[in-house]
């Protein structure tokens, strides 16, 4: 899925030029990365904490359009909330071309939890350890979630690890690159 942000470019920057956008409604940021000078930004607060809401946002390839020019494929790298406040105090995107290789993380998706056999017939209850992992992959072969299937666990069958993932082409973890086969999710208390 792909997103498209209009935002205009601003020239003061700061703690104080900060504070009166966002008192106006604005939301700051900045646009970094490829061969252009980071762009100092500001967009709508309000549509864009609805549109930080979405998961999918997090992972997707944004077309952002500054002052009406033409749109450039963007990530979001970083967003700072205010601590209690419902309000979004800057976002961070990173320019990306389509072949770029990049290290995101993805959140995870559990699917037949409650059907598997360890929780059906053996009484026991799955533990999710991990809710995201860090992927790395060309910026167009992004994947939205990465789906955990949970169907298999019993006695004799307790966990799923990252090495158990169906990964889309394309697609590595960035743990088994390393070396390290975490475990997702656990079944705790089954009895055989």
């Amino acid at each position: 899925m792909t997103f498209e942000l209009n935002a205009t470019s601003r020239a003061k920057q700061g703690t104080g030029a900060s504070r009166r956008l966002r008192k106006a409604g604005q939301l700051p940021g900045i646009v970094y990365g490829g061969s252009v000078a980071p762009t100092a930004i500001n967009l709508d607060h309000n549509s864009m904490y609805y549109t930080l809401q979405d998961e999918k946002f997090h992972t997707a390839l944004i077309n952002l359009s500054i002052d009406g020019g033409a749109a450039e494929q963007v990530l979001v790298r970083a967003v700072q909330y205010h601590p209690f406040k419902q309000q979004v105090q800057h976002i961070d995107f990173q320019r990306v071309a389509a072949d770029t290789v990049i290290e995101l993380k993805v959140p995870l998706h559990f699917v037949n939890a409650d059907t598997c056999l360890g929780v059906k017939l053996q009484g026991g209850a799955i533990s999710n350890i991990l809710n995201e992992v860090m992927v790395r992959c060309v910026a167009s072969k992004l994947p939205e979630f990465i789906t955990v299937d949970q169907a298999n666990l019993a006695v004799g069958n307790l966990s799923v690890h990252l090495s158990d993932l169906a990964l889309p082409e394309g697609v590595q973890l960035v743990s088994l690159l390393r070396g390290a086969d975490l475990a997702v999710s656990m079944l705790n208390g089954a009895k055989g």
